[in-house]
This record gives structure tokens, C-alpha cells and sequence, in this order.
């Protein structure tokens, strides 16, 4: 679902969220089997961060690694040498993670919803072709995911967290539910919620960054920001850059360098 680019005018009164001093974040949107985007948009980070001074740094990975592009177990591979590598990286889950967990733990009716989503281009980068795939009842395709993608990525993916606090920012795949406190939230909604999550004009406690809902560009809000940018179909996976009240954002496929906000929003093409 393409969500139109919006920007509200965040408020003036009280400093700028912050991540706090001792940490430089950098939270990578939906990547949705993009592995070449996901590969540059690394390297886009790591040229960005030898260019400020040294600080520790920290990724975050919204979720949706899965489905819809071509390379998903690639990109969850990729995910794991991170995660073992000892740097400083942390996972959140989506709606995405959820479905392939569920359809690759034999569960039918969660491999007929899954495929629907964008399976079938994950289901190709583990060895199944679309013309097999398409001509199996659900049963036997949750059947063939039980028997043939690898349990290793599968414990990976389930293990993520629903959300994670850095100072004043909530980093989450899809949104929080309004008027619920951020501790009490569940997790069918911090995977999944959309309308009234981005439809909310009041603060949510803690600057929320999330993916989910695409916009054609980083979608600024005064309580919220998206950077889910559509990276399966668009090309361009994006990445905000926070270090105590800063913030700027890294994409691939940009043409050239854009400015939301000259202040404390520029925007880097990936090059």
C-alpha cells in the first residue's frame, strides 16, 4: 500500500528527541529481498559514519527482510553474519517475519495468506520455483517449507524483538496503538497496525520510527517518521542517522542530494 508523502511541522516547544550521548543509530527500512540494496545502503552507513567522529554506533533492522523481492534468504543470511559478527546490531520483528515463521513451521493456513504477501519470490530464493509453488495446496507448501528451508534462519527470525527504546525514540516495524501505553502494546499491532497509528496527530510518549506503510520518501511527522520507501519496486531502501538530537537519512537509488529540512534532515544518496 503506497502511502502519499506527508510532512507536518514538528512542534518548536521542548528540545529535539534524542538518542542520548554515548550512541550513533542508524535504522534501516523494510528490505523486502533487496540484498543488492541492502549491501550498498551497508556500505552507504559505513562511509557515513567514518566521516563524523568516532562514537558508538548501533544498527537497527525495522523488519520485513522477506518477501516480495528476490533474494530473501540472501538477506537473511547477511543478516546472520551480522548478528555474529559482534557488532552492535539489534532486529525488530514485522508482519512479514511473522507469516514466513508460521507457514515454515507447517501451519496451512499461515502459508496461504504468506504466499499471497510475496512468499512465492521468497519461496524462489530457497530453491522452489513460482510454477511449483502456485500448484501446491497450502498444506503441501507449508509441508515443503517445513521439510526444506533450513531451521537455523527460521529460530533467527522468530527470535526478534516487537520494538526497542533508544532515548526518546520507539523503534518499531508498523506503528503502536493510540492511547495504549507503549508497555502495554501487543504485538499484532506493532507488526501490523496502520490507519489509526498514521491517521494519530498527538505525541506517542517517545518519537516513533517505523516501516510498514510505504511513502514515495521519508514520511516526517511531529510524533512519528516512516522510512519504509518501497525498496522492493522503488530501488531505494533508506536509513535514518540519529546521534543525540540529529537526525538525517542515507537511501540508494536517489538521484543526487535532497534536503527535508536543512537544519537536521539531509538526506544522502547512496553513490
Amino acid at each position: 500500500m503506497l502511502m502519499p508523502f506527508r510532512r507536518r511541522k514538528a512542534s518548536d516547544h521542548g528540545p529535539p528527541p534524542s538518542v542520548g550521548e554515548d550512541v550513533r543509530v542508524y535504522a534501516i527500512g523494510d528490505i523486502h529481498g533487496r540484498d543488492d540494496l541492502f549491501a550498498e545502503l551497508l556500505e552507504k552507513i559505513a562511509r557515513d559514519e567514518a566521516d563524523r567522529p568516532p562514537l558508538p554506533r548501533l544498527l537497527i533492522l525495522l523488519g520485513d527482510l522477506v518477501d516480495r523481492g528476490p533474494q530473501s534468504a540472501q538477506v537473511v543470511e547477511r543478516a546472520m553474519k551480522l548478528a555474529q559478527s559482534g557488532q552492535n546490531i539489534r532486529f525488530i520483528k514485522g508482519n512479514h517475519e511473522e507469516m514466513f515463521i508460521a507457514a515454515a513451521r507447517g501451519e496451512a493456513q499461515a502459508a496461504h495468506f504468506f504466499r499471497r504477501f510475496g512468499g512465492v519470490e521468497t519461496l524462489a530464493s530457497y530453491g522452489l520455483s513460482p510454477d511449483d509453488s502456485s500448484a501446491m495446496s497450502d498444506a503441501a507448501l507449508a509441508q515443503w517449507m517445513l521439510t526444506h528451508i533450513p531451521r537455523g534462519p527460521i529460530d533467527f527470525l522468530d527470535d526478534f524483538p516487537d520494538m526497542l527504546t533508544i532515548g526518546d525514540y520507539l523503534f518499531v516495524h508498523a506503528g503502536v496503538r493510540p492511547r495504549i501505553a507503549l508497555d502495554a502494546q501487543i504485538p499484532a499491532d506493532l507488526r501490523w497496525i496502520r490507519g489509526d497509528f498514521l491517521n494519530h496527530r498527538r505525541r506517542f510518549g517517545k518519537m516513533i520510527v517505523h516501516g510498514h506503510s510505504i511513502s514515495e520518501d521519508v514520511d516526517i511527522q511531529s510524533n512519528r517518521i516512516g522510512i519504509d520507501t518501497g525498496a522492493f519496486r522503488s530501488g531505494k531502501l533508506t536509513a535514518i542517522g540519529l546521534e543525540q538530537g540529529q537526525r538525517w537519512f542515507l537511501q540508494t537509488g536517489a538521484d543526487g542530494e535532497q534536503h527535508v529540512s536543512p537544519a537536521i534532515d539531509p538526506i544522502r544518496s547512496a553513490s
